[in-house]
């Protein structure tokens, strides 16, 4: 089931702007970031850079190398995106219009399932009040297997006796 969007009161697109042009040494926004930014934000998942160049390249996105590294590092700076490493992997994940979720990745196919509980969100309050540590944001990654990774290793099991 996917995650439900939160109200927001600027597009990803005008946010990113606002961060460009406020920034103590301003930066314009161009053309080409305008193409990503718009590309990325068309739907909700999760990627990680070569997917997002193949699939600029598959929309006739001309979008350079370059400007897709430089352009994701910013997004992550606006918390527009988050970052999370998965062991070598880093994959992006919409961090503006969504809530704070965690993530289960299944080790055998790589399906990234996302969720809520408020009881993790008291948790970790709870334990920065305890240690008086102000949080600026965490990662909660869980590896395992999922149902439908479970459910043909079961029919595999089954054949096989």
């Amino acid at each position: 089931m996917p995650l439900p969007s939160v109200a927001v009161s600027q597009s990803p697109e005008a946010r990113f702007r606002e961060f460009l042009t406020s920034r103590p040494k301003p930066q314009r926004y161009t053309d080409q970031q305008r193409e990503l930014v718009c590309h990325i934000f068309e739907k909700h998942r999760h990627f990680d850079t070569d997917e997002l160049l193949a699939e600029l390249k598959a929309a006739n996105r001309s979008v350079s190398r370059a400007t897709v590294y430089r352009t994701l590092a910013k997004l992550v700076e606006a918390r527009l995106l988050r970052k999370i490493e998965i062991g070598p992997r880093t994959v992006y994940d919409h961090d503006y219009g969504y809530p704070w979720h965690e993530h289960l990745v299944c080790s055998n196919c790589g399906a990234m399932i996302e969720f809520t509980h408020e009881g993790i969100v008291e948790a970790v309050k709870g334990v920065a009040a305890q240690k008086q540590f102000r949080v600026e944001g965490y990662d909660l990654v869980v590896r395992g297997t999922c149902a439908e990774c479970n459910a043909a290793d079961a029919a595999k099991r089954r054949y096989v006796m």
